[in-house]
């Protein structure tokens, strides 16, 4: 049975009932149009946040944010935390965090849901430095369970076990991050990847369909049931090391964007917002994409 988290002063309040409705709210409306078949799983979700209380606090101003819009609670056994969602500015995160590292009594966790700046760099302001921790979820963040808790250089193991103990709480699937890299764990891997396909689409090797279409219908289908230091031991280290020892120095090891990437995005060809990208987008492409997404994970949540 989810605790009743009672925070004890008001000013660690923060939106995660807020959060959680609009994306009920959101999901129901899309079940209504009949975008949506797992009416059980949306109706299991009020009953994960029943102890979860916002309180508006308008003394807590800052300027350009919200605070009781932008704060997630995070109060396991007891001990109230706030958590920030705002846009990826180190600096804009900065402020906030010293601000309210100011207002909150010691014990409360302030937490931040960046997903790639440094949770150190972050705190960098802030006196209390041991109560800030990173976590990262992913979207659609009601329908992926991942959240990555991201221990800073300074983060107290107190801090990252009460972050933990709540997410679970909730139903998420949090992680312990144990080390303060940028893009954490899932993000280094994703646009490892990511570079790593758009050299190939750059070199000439396959068109960026092609090279979609053998992640999601080769390796991508491996995945979920098995990760790539699972598959590693599977097929032998033995084999993994002779396949790098040949395969890595041909692999794309640029640190900063690609050139092809610097050019589409200079002339305007960003994706869905444009309607080209590396791929061509029509308006009904990008509804049946999303739809598609949204009931693949929907299927995966049950």
């Amino acid at each position: 049975m989810t605790p009743a988290f009672r925070p004890r002063d008001e000013r660690g309040i923060a939106a995660l009932r807020w959060w959680h409705d609009r994306c009920v709210e959101w999901c129901y409306q899309r079940f209504e149009d009949g975008k949506f078949g797992d009416q059980k799983y949306l109706d299991d979700w009020p009953d994960r946040f029943a102890g979860v209380h916002v309180v508006d606090h308008p003394g807590v101003g800052l300027a350009p944010w919200n605070v009781s819009r932008h704060e997630l609670v995070l109060n396991g056994n007891g001990v109230p935390g706030i958590g920030e969602a705002v846009a990826e500015k180190l600096e804009l995160k900065r402020e906030i965090f010293q601000r309210l590292d100011a207002i909150c009594p010691p014990d409360v966790i302030l937490a931040t849901n960046t997903s790639v700046i440094s949770i150190t760099e972050i705190a960098e302001r802030a006196r209390n430095k041991e109560r800030i921790v990173g976590t990262h979820f992913w979207n659609p963040p009601y329908l992926v369970p991942l959240v990555e808790v991201v221990r800073g250089m300074h983060t107290s193991p107190q801090t990252v076990d009460g972050a933990y103990d709540l997410l679970k709480c909730v139903g998420k699937h949090p992680v312990r991050v144990m080390k303060d890299v940028p893009g954490f764990v899932g993000n280094r891997l994703q646009h490892a990847l990511w570079r790593e396909a758009i050299s190939i689409v750059e070199n000439g090797v396959a068109d960026a369909a092609t090279v979609d279409e053998v992640v999601k219908s080769g390796f991508g289908l491996r995945l979920p049931v098995l990760g790539p230091l699972e598959n590693a031991d599977l097929v032998g280290l033995d084999l993994t090391f002779q396949i790098h020892d040949y395969i890595l120095k041909y692999l794309e090891r640029s640190t900063q964007p690609s050139p092809l990437l610097k050019q589409k995005v200079e002339a305007g060809e960003l994706g869905f917002k444009s309607g080209v990208g590396f791929q061509e987008w029509s308006e009904e492409r990008i509804s049946k994409t999303r739809e598609n997404l949204l009931n693949h994970l929907l299927k995966i949540a049950r």
